[in-house]
Order: C-alpha cells, then sequence, then structure tokens
C-alpha cells in the first residue's frame, strides 16, 4: 500500500509540474497611436517597446511621452518593417530600394547616435525581416536580387554586414520570396535559423550553424500565387516549429495556412486544415505552455491554441499585424496607427 500511495503521489506531482496555463480572454491596452503602419515591434520589458514604421519613423514607447524619430537616405524617408534590439543598439532596416541598415545606439530611455551599417542598392532589393542570435552575431533576410534568397549576416554586433553568397544558398524558385508582414520571417533557436519563403514557393531555409551551411524543406502551404504562403515562422526548440500565413487576399480561408513540425523543419504537417482562423500575418509559442500554447494575429484578429494548433479559439476580432511575447502572459501587438499591449488571461 505505501508503494502505491508513492507511486500516486509522484504521479500528481508529475502531473502538476507539466500543468500549463491556458487563456480565455485578452485585455487590450492601447499604448500608442499614430498615422503610422507599424509591422515590427521588440519590446524591452512589459513596459518599454521599440517599434520602427513606415515615413522614416523609429521609436520607443515607455509609458510616458514616446521618443521618436524620422530618419532619412539622402533626401528620402525610409520605410522600416524590420527591427532588432541589442544590449547596446536597435537595429532598423528598410524595404524596396535603396536596402538601408540603422544601427542606433541607445541608453534604454533614448537614441543617442544613428548611423548607416549597410547599405544596398538594386531595382529587386527589398528585406523583410531581422533577428539577432545574440548582441554580436544577427541576420536579416529579404527577396531574391540574383538567383537566391537575400541573407545578410553580422558578426561584430552589427557594426558591418556581409550578404551571403548564392553558391551556399539554395536556389531560390521562380516567383518566390518573402513578405514583409511582421517582421516574423526568421526563427532562431541556439546556433540554428529557420527563414519562411512565400508566393510561387512556400518552403523553408534551415541553417544549424548560425548562416555557414544551408538546406531548404518543403511545406504543405497553400502556395503558386503572387499573395500565398507562409508569412510567419516561429520555432519553440530545436525540433518543434509552426509556420502560419494564407492568403492575403482571402483572409478566411482556412486551408493550407498553418502547419507543424516535429523533426526540426524536414517536414511539415498541416494543422487543423480547414478549420481554425485563415489568414494570420504572426504565429508565436507562448512563453512557459512547453510548445503547446500559440498565438496568432492578423488583420481579422487574435486567434488562440491551448494544444499546439490542434484547436483554436477567437480572443478577438482586433487586427494586428506583429506580437511579440515579453513573459507567459504580456505581449506587445502593433497594426495600423497603434501598438497596444496584451494581457491574456
Amino acid at each position: 500500500m505505501r508503494y502505491l500511495l508513492s507511486l500516486l503521489l509522484v504521479a500528481i506531482l508529475i502531473s502538476c509540474g507539466t500543468d500549463t496555463k491556458t487563456f480565455t480572454q485578452v485585455n487590450i491596452e492601447r499604448v500608442f497611436e499614430d498615422s503610422l503602419s507599424i509591422r515590427a515591434i521588440d519590446p524591452l520589458d512589459e513596459n518599454r517597446v521599440w517599434f520602427a514604421a513606415n515615413n522614416g519613423m523609429v521609436g520607443l514607447v515607455d509609458g510616458e511621452t514616446p521618443k521618436l524619430a524620422a530618419i532619412r537616405y539622402e533626401d528620402s524617408l525610409l520605410h522600416f518593417r524590420s527591427i532588432a534590439a541589442t544590449k547596446e543598439a536597435v537595429f532598423v532596416l528598410s524595404i524596396a530600394n535603396p536596402g538601408v541598415l540603422y544601427k542606433i545606439g541607445h541608453n534604454g530611455e533614448e537614441a543617442t547616435n544613428i548611423e548607416e551599417v549597410y547599405v544596398e542598392k538594386g531595382e529587386k532589393v527589398f528585406y523583410d525581416a531581422m533577428a539577432f542570435w545574440n548582441d554580436k552575431e544577427g541576420i536579416a533576410m529579404g527577396d531574391p536580387t540574383e538567383d537566391c534568397i537575400s541573407i545578410i549576416i553580422t558578426r561584430d554586433g552589427g557594426n558591418t554586414w556581409d550578404k551571403v553568397p548564392c553558391d551556399i544558398l539554395p536556389e531560390a524558385a521562380n516567383g518566390e520570396a518573402a513578405f514583409a508582414a511582421s517582421n516574423s520571417n526568421i526563427a532562431l533557436v541556439g546556433n540554428h535559423v529557420w527563414i519562411a519563403t512565400g508566393g510561387k514557393k512556400a518552403r523553408v531555409l534551415h541553417s544549424y550553424n548560425k548562416g555557414m551551411a544551408w538546406e531548404i524543406f518543403e511545406t504543405p502551404m497553400l502556395q503558386g500565387g503572387t499573395m500565398t504562403g507562409i508569412y510567419s515562422i516561429d520555432f519553440f526548440d530545436e525540433q518543434t516549429g509552426v509556420i502560419f500565413g494564407g492568403n492575403w487576399e482571402r483572409k478566411d480561408f482556412n486551408e493550407g495556412n498553418k502547419a507543424i513540425t516535429r523533426d526540426g523543419g524536414k517536414t511539415w504537417k498541416l494543422l487543423s486544415n480547414g478549420e481554425g482562423p485563415g489568414y494570420r500575418s504572426r504565429v508565436s509559442f507562448v512563453p512557459g505552455t512547453e510548445g503547446k500554447g500559440l498565438v496568432a494575429v492578423g488583420s481579422p484578429g487574435i486567434s488562440y491554441s491551448s494544444d499546439q494548433g490542434d484547436t483554436w479559439v477567437e480572443l478577438s476580432d482586433e487586427g494586428f499585424y506583429a506580437l511579440e511575447f515579453v513573459n507567459d502572459s504580456v505581449a506587445f501587438a502593433s497594426g495600423r496607427n497603434k501598438i497596444s499591449k496584451l494581457l491574456f488571461q
């Protein structure tokens, strides 16, 4: 009997240890409003978030008066959809030609200096997303300018960036590119990086050694059209990842728009095909849920799954472009003319 009671106690403890929270609602608190399209955010903590937007605008929202800067390249206001912050700087990268990457030094409270660290000119230049493995090593990706997806990498804290040559990258298919929808075409775990594409082909590029060698994987995602494919990718660990997207021109269509991998991206299986949300521009694992919780946002609203995408509930019909979690219940989201703090309960 004592042995059976011990086994029962162990089972109870294991059950309690693996229990994760589930959400039933989200409270949305507006923290910034302006006439901007904001598709790139990077929170510092629960009260401060960097953002990059169109019309050259970069800012830090801190609950008080937002610190804003309008960045010009020569005589033009650039449009930013990529952002990444390190301990000492925040980086913003413009779309279209020219692609200009700025390093903005900061002291945690405001920008202290702004400098160009990479410029690329060309008719096909269009960068979509950026992320950092650590304070020294970062990566950005964009549409092909030659026969491969454009990838630039820094190894010195963002002071210099080098473009990865096409001879070590997989060849891009005709019409394969990416969407600058939410700064989430890149997922990083450890030394790994995964990059999502869309358009005529929806595939996932992968490097296990921070961009030194590359491979590419097919996916079952909706593809073949100009606005179809993967809009967002996220990984929980080196094996488990999700992709989300669909057809921007048919946002309610929920077939072939979400998939999961459990082998590091080699193979993908469609999730709740024909059920759950349609088009979404950002998907994220919820911190602290052991890879079970997912939140997806897009212009149609906020969707949540507590079971790794098998079933979904709609928490709000308020639309957002981008989402970044701060902890297991607080996130920032940005969209048209706004940044909001999301409090999940």
